[in-house]
C-alpha cells in the first residue's frame, strides 16, 4: 500500500460490524485490518469512506455517524466528515516535501 489512509478504532463490541461496513463501502480496493490489541488500524490505499446508511445496515437503524467518531481514536490521512459519511484521503502535496498545501 503506497498511501495508507483510514481510521484507528478503539476495540469494542461493534468493531467487526464497523470493519464490514467499511469493506462494503470500498468494494474497489483491499481494506487492510491491523489488530493491535486495544485498537485496530483499518486502512486502504489513497481513499477510504464509510456511510451512515451502511453503518446502520450493520449496527441498527438508529445508529448515528457521530457515534462512529467516539470509536475513532486517531486516523491516517485527511478526514472529511459530513452528516452522512466520513472519508479519509491522502494528503495532496503540491509543495516540496514537508510543506502542506
Amino acid at each position: 500500500m503506497k498511501k495508507p489512509v483510514g481510521p484507528i478504532l478503539r476495540m469494542g463490541d461493534q468493531i467487526e460490524d464497523v470493519i464490514a461496513a467499511i469493506r462494503e463501502d470500498n468494494p474497489e480496493q483491499e481494506i487492510e485490518v491491523i489488530d493491535r490489541g486495544s485498537y485496530v488500524r483499518v486502512q486502504g490505499d489513497g481513499r477510504v469512506r464509510v456511510t451512515q446508511d451502511t453503518l446502520r445496515a450493520y449496527l441498527g437503524a438508529d445508529y448515528e455517524i457521530r457515534s462512529f467518531q467516539t470509536m475513532m481514536v486517531s486516523f491516517a490521512g485527511r478526514v472529511i466528515t459530513t452528516s452522512d459519511e466520513i472519508v479519509w484521503e491522502k494528503i495532496k502535496r503540491d509543495a516540496p516535501e514537508g510543506e502542506l498545501v
